[in-house]
């Protein structure tokens, strides 16, 4: 039997897929307009919602999740870049900041619009028992053969586009956070060649369809939507989107991830940044946050994956519902639009709060995480104490004096971001000898920092137990520091002492010398040094990263702290060559083939 969780019935009985197309009428038959006539689709004349597109746009089909905001009005709600295509106007011209809103005249009367969701799941439903034969062909694209194609638990219906609107404050946060210069990317080079460059470009990730089916669906709770200013940094998150959008929905269809909330960026957290891992085709599918026992939808996802001078960064953004409600109730509040009977539903949701708000665990221990500067390029560090900051030695690029820089999260929103930090001097006190495997500087700040919330040093570890890193990767000191979430995934030991610790968490540039802490107990476990590049390829692996130990440095520590001795650090350079074999990612050439990493 196969159930799903209680609290993630509502999250896909939500999720669908949008499919649009425009019709190739017989020449001199009638031509059906689809935004006036809606009427359901017998199964036996449904065709497949498989994506056809070619190289040319706005020829084929495109295809994305979508958000069933209201099951009973039939309110649908997804990016609009799969419109944008069919457009009957320059491209250009709606990229203006100053269109705000557009209508189902700006595009082909002959477009069709079919929305696919799943029967309202219970908790205690069987799928596999209620299995069709019918063989799927091969769709090289993916390069899956599926074996069979269920249809009883789906439905396909047609709707119509009631607007598009633009989020103008995602714009101006996402392109203030995600600079062109600095080599982001948000399409893989394969999805560049298969769907073209219009459909990626960033003018457009903005922008949100309003859809309303062709009739009700089942019934289900209300969504409890989340005012973005109320989340907490580190939150458990769930996302729930359709990879490949209307490839194989029978697999794909309203699938479930699960991560934290990374980060926030922007006017009351418009930018939400999560590690829950989601594939291309999820655009448009909800986030959801669980607390106190209820299920609430927090953002839509607008970018799957990112790169950053292609390096994969390994988080997924979204974009805040609240703020995109709140802009189509602007929409409605003006004069000439005549949509505000058909979206009256919507200004009836509320913007509920969790019964329990306050810092997680990854939101206190993020105190004592500090960004690295070195001048020429940044890292992270973690205070061990009021003065006293562990890092990478490769972070520090051999300098005597580096800037250490003080995140202060509760600075008021409308300040500039340099306010959010405070910058203080820092003496590099020691740092390991370029030979030795652990790559571990130590500094000394010039100012002391009242109130340091100093980690507890860990004494052993749990090969699987929930981890968090925290740091300054990617984004430097934009947003402040970011958290993802894994387990630690192994524990490498050289005569029985861990030298060596793997996780999964999205780890990529500025990320080194960061705090690697137990979920649990809060702990700092150890000290980030690397993730995994492929040298053969160029391919970075951000879920594949390595830490230094902490109880490597733990006495050495202690003891400068009792005494102010630095000379136990100086173990660190007397690694025997079997430590430096693991760091070094090989074995004994003569007993197997070296990597490549």
């Amino acid at each position: 039997m196969n159930m799903t969780k209680p609290h993630l019935v509502l999250a896909q009985s939500t999720g669908c897929v949008i499919t649009v197309s425009q019709t190739r009428p017989v020449p001199g038959a009638p031509r059906n307009n689809h935004h006036n006539t809606l009427s359901a689709t017998p199964e036996s004349d449904k065709k497949p919602l498989y994506h056809t597109a070619s190289n040319a746009e706005s020829d084929g089909q495109w295809s994305c999740s979508g958000l069933i905001l209201d099951r009973n009005s039939g309110i649908v709600i997804c990016q609009g870049a799969v419109f944008f295509p069919f457009l009957k106007k320059s491209k250009n011209y709606f990229a203006s900041p100053d269109y705000t809103v557009l209508s189902a005249n700006d595009l082909p009367s002959d477009l069709l619009i079919q929305v696919e969701s799943s029967i309202q799941p219970r908790s205690n439903i069987t799928y596999g028992s209620r299995v069709h034969n019918d063989v799927l062909e091969q769709r090289s694209a993916l390069g899956l053969v599926p074996m069979s194609k269920s249809k009883s638990e789906r439905i396909q219906l047609q709707a119509q586009l009631l607007m598009l609107l633009p989020c103008p404050e995602f714009q101006k946060a996402f392109s203030n956070l995600f600079k062109k210069d600095e080599g982001w990317l948000f399409s893989s080079e394969e999805e560049k060649k298969e769907y073209g460059e219009f459909q990626k470009d960033l003018a457009y990730l903005h922008w949100f369809a309003i859809l309303k089916l062709q009739n009700p669906l089942p019934n289900t709770h209300k969504m409890g939507i989340m005012d973005s200013s109320k989340l907490v940094k580190g939150s458990t998150v769930y996302a729930c989107g359709s990879p490949f959008g209307s490839f194989y929905t029978d697999i794909f269809l309203n699938t479930i991830t699960k991560g934290v909330l990374s980060n926030t960026a922007g006017d009351r957290n418009v930018v939400l940044l999560t590690d829950a891992r989601c594939l291309p085709g999820s655009e448009g599918g909800g986030i959801f946050l669980f607390e106190g026992g209820v299920l609430y939808l927090i953002g839509i996802i607008v970018a799957p994956l990112c790169w950053k001078t292609n390096e994969w960064v390994g988080l997924t953004v979204v974009c805040s519902l609240s703020h995109i409600l709140d802009n189509i109730n602007k929409v409605l509040g003006k004069t000439g639009i005549s949509l505000r009977n058909e979206l009256r539903t919507l200004q009836l949701v509320d913007h509920c709060l969790p019964k329990r708000v306050g810092p997680g665990s990854a939101e206190q221990l993020s105190g004592s995480v500090v960004l690295v500067d070195s001048g020429q390029a940044w890292g992270t560090g973690v205070l061990l104490g009021s003065k006293l900051v562990l890092t990478c030695r490769h972070v520090i690029r051999n300098l005597l004096k580096v800037s250490v820089r003080i995140y202060h999260p509760k600075i008021p929103t409308g300040h500039q971001t340099y306010k959010r930090y405070q910058a203080i001097k820092g003496r590099v006190l020691f740092a390991t000898q370029e030979f030795s495997p652990y790559d571990i500087a130590v500094i000394e700040l010039e100012e002391t920092i009242p109130n340091v919330p100093e980690p507890v040093l860990a004494s052993g570890y749990s090969t699987g137990e929930d981890v968090y890193i925290v740091g300054f990767g990617g984004l430097g000191e934009r947003c402040g520091p970011s958290v993802t979430s894994g387990v630690l995934s192994a524990v490498i030991s050289v005569s029985n002492v861990p030298v060596m610790l793997q996780t999964s968490c999205a780890v990529h540039g500025g990320s080194s010398g960061g705090p690697l802490f137990a979920a649990e107990s809060g702990e700092l476990l150890g000290i980030v040094a690397s993730n995994t590049r492929d040298n053969g390829t160029g391919a970075t692996y951000p879920h594949l990263n390595f830490s230094i130990p902490i109880t490597i440095v733990r006495a050495a520590v202690q003891r400068y702290r009792k005494y102010g001795d630095l000379r136990s650090f100086g173990e660190l350079n007397k690694a025997g060559l079997a430590v430096q074999d693991v760091w070094r990612l090989q074995r004994s050439p003569g007993r197997v083939f070296q990597s490549k990493l």
